[in-house]
């Protein structure tokens, strides 16, 4: 069965070497229930996932081929990522039902990604088959077939060259429908050794995580990179951590972690429902990293993180803001160790794409995302496509050996972020001050106002900080009307304060734009696997008049609240 490691090119030897020599001392820990771990060595993956391998095979999986995996965080899982690698194919890690709350979306999305992937297998876990089944019918795809049933089919794995994409990944879907990207070996190896060199990774770094395994951060940063190092892994399924976030910490204080990355929620999440008892016998002085990424950053949060955590030795420092995409394979740019991160506090109505970034005591606080990692080259560019200097404020540009090779569809995407001969367009606004990257926000979710550049995310924070409403709870989007700049904020269950506040707050802060404030029910804002609000989604609900009516005005001078019309 390890022929096809044999013939291995230089491209994928690093990615794979853990299967080659596997380790019996170290592996991977997975939640068996509330109290236990199950414990794989390395030695007992490569086992199965040469297993699965031969099973693909013997399904008809051929090399090139795409294999989709709609399974748990599980050893099934581990073997199915890796056995298809062996196979030859293409693994595309897709979101278990589980991860959604509404069935309909979720069957729909999981529509849209089979469709740009065209896999010629899908690998579930055994009681996923059934509803799994449905959808591949209805697309006609092969049934999905059970990992376990791959790992009981007798065969051997040939001599095969690797795919040529290692992973085919989804983008979050946050500006638009989730894309496919194609991930090749050299980019996907080319970030690993630079999150590996960036943490000073050793084979003694334990990781803990919980994060989903389809997402990029959870994945690579959590799972395939600390495989490639060879050390320990602690993994959580995504609701033990939402279960029970003190178990979570424990890892750490306990069990001997000391990396980990997560969505700036997961902070928050955790330091609302810790409570300091349940971290009594714990000590984090040996906490290194906590990479936080995959949202905007919320320097609130990680200021209440570490208020929770240091009476028991966890460091400010310890805290890592980062930035990267998945057409960056993962990360692009991160705060080094041992330096404390640092905010600026940037002045909103100083925002203009071009010009120099206005700095104000009392205005919007950004936290730095660090520097780029290795390989990784970060510029700015202006509204005529030229570089700009340090505190200039445009597009954030990356290129280098981790940029993806392109998109799985040439289909049209409401997203700015484009790959184009290994450059990446990230359509995100930002710029750059001592060498670390601050980002503003998605330029497709900004309005232009009297020439400068407005936010989606700057008036969120205005509504969180100036009239309380939660981060969780709400969001803005903006776009323009039948020609009139609008800025609509959608709050779940929001309460009388909240909509007494907004709405003046919005009209002061737009300078004349259209407002609407609509109270919500809970769900109404589609969001990403990391917290993010998909903005261009619920823009389209809005124009198409699928959202609640606006709250009518709540002064007697504001103009009238507008409401969901059809008008594209």
């Amino acid at each position: 069965m390890i022929g096809g490691l044999r013939r291995m090119q230089s491209t994928g030897r690093k990615l794979l070497s853990w299967i080659n020599s596997p380790s019996e001392k170290h592996g991977i820990r997975f939640t068996a229930d509330r109290r236990s771990w199950d414990f794989w060595s390395y030695q007992r993956l490569s086992d199965l996932s040469h297993r699965v391998a031969a099973g693909l095979v013997a399904n008809g999986v051929s090399a090139g081929d795409v294999v989709s995996i709609v399974e748990r965080s599980s050893p099934h899982f581990v073997a199915t990522l890796f056995g298809t690698m062996l196979a030859g194919a293409t693994p595309s890690p897709i979101a278990p039902p589980m991860t959604f709350g509404d069935q309909e979306t979720y069957a729909e999305h999981v529509a849209g990604l089979l469709t740009v992937s065209q896999p010629a297998l899908v690998v579930t876990d055994s009681d996923l088959a059934a509803p799994t089944s449905e959808l591949t019918g209805r697309l006609g795809l092969r049934p999905p077939v059970p990992v376990t049933e791959l790992a009981d089919t007798p065969g051997s794995v040939p001599d095969r060259p690797l795919a040529p994409a290692a992973l085919l990944q989804f983008t979050s879907g946050s500006s638009g429908r989730a894309r496919g990207v194609r991930v090749p070996y050299r980019a996907l190896e080319s970030n690993v050794e630079a999150i590996r060199r960036w943490l000073r990774m050793t084979e003694e770094d334990v990781t803990a995580s919980w994060l989903p395994v389809h997402h990029d951060m959870g994945l690579i940063g959590c799972l395939i990179t600390p495989m490639v190092n060879r050390s320990e892994i602690w993994l959580m399924q995504p609701e033990d951590f939402i279960r029970d976030p003190a178990r979570f910490l424990r890892c750490f204080g306990e069990d001997g972690a000391r990396l980990t990355a997560m969505p700036t929620f997961g902070l928050r999440y955790a330091t609302r429902r810790v409570r300091p008892k349940a971290l009594a016998n714990c000590d984090f002085s040996e906490w290194r990293a906590v990479i936080v990424g995959a949202e905007r950053i919320s320097p609130e949060a990680l200021d209440g993180f570490t208020e929770l955590l240091a009476p028991y030795g966890f460091r400010r420092r310890a805290l890592l803001p980062a930035y990267g995409l998945a057409e960056a394979t993962l990360a692009a740019t991160g705060l080094p160790l041992a330096e404390e991160w640092r905010g600026l506090r940037v002045d909103p109505t100083s925002v203009e794409l071009g010009g120099i970034v206005g700095e104000d005591s009392s205005g919007r606080q950004l936290a730095g995302c660090g520097r780029p990692v290795d390989g990784v080259t970060v510029r700015i560019l202006g509204p005529d496509d030229t570089p700009l200097p340090e505190g200039h404020v445009g597009e954030i540009e990356l290129c280098g050996d981790s940029v993806a090779e392109g998109y799985a569809s040439v289909e049209s995407s409401d997203s700015l972020t484009c790959l184009s001969d290994g450059v990446l367009r990230t359509g995100d606004a930002g710029f750059l001050s001592d060498g670390q990257l601050f980002v503003l926000g998605r330029l497709g979710d900004a309005l232009k106002i009297r020439g400068r550049s407005l936010f989606a995310e700057d008036l969120e924070v205005a509504l969180n900080t100036t009239v309380n409403v939660p981060e969780e709870r709400m969001a803005v989007v903006l776009g323009e009307r039948g020609g009139t700049p609008t800025a609509v904020a959608v709050m779940e269950r929001a309460q009388p304060d909240w909509l007494t506040g907004a709405e003046p707050l919005l009209r002061q802060l737009t300078e004349g734009a259209d407002v609407a404030v609509i109270d919500a029910p809970p769900g109404t804002i589609p969001r990403t696997s990391s917290g993010k609000p998909k903005r261009r989604s619920l823009w389209r609900s809005f124009l198409h008049g699928d959202l609640p009516e606006a709250a009518p005005p709540q002064t007697a001078s504001a103009a009238p609240a507008t409401t969901g019309g059809s008008d594209d």
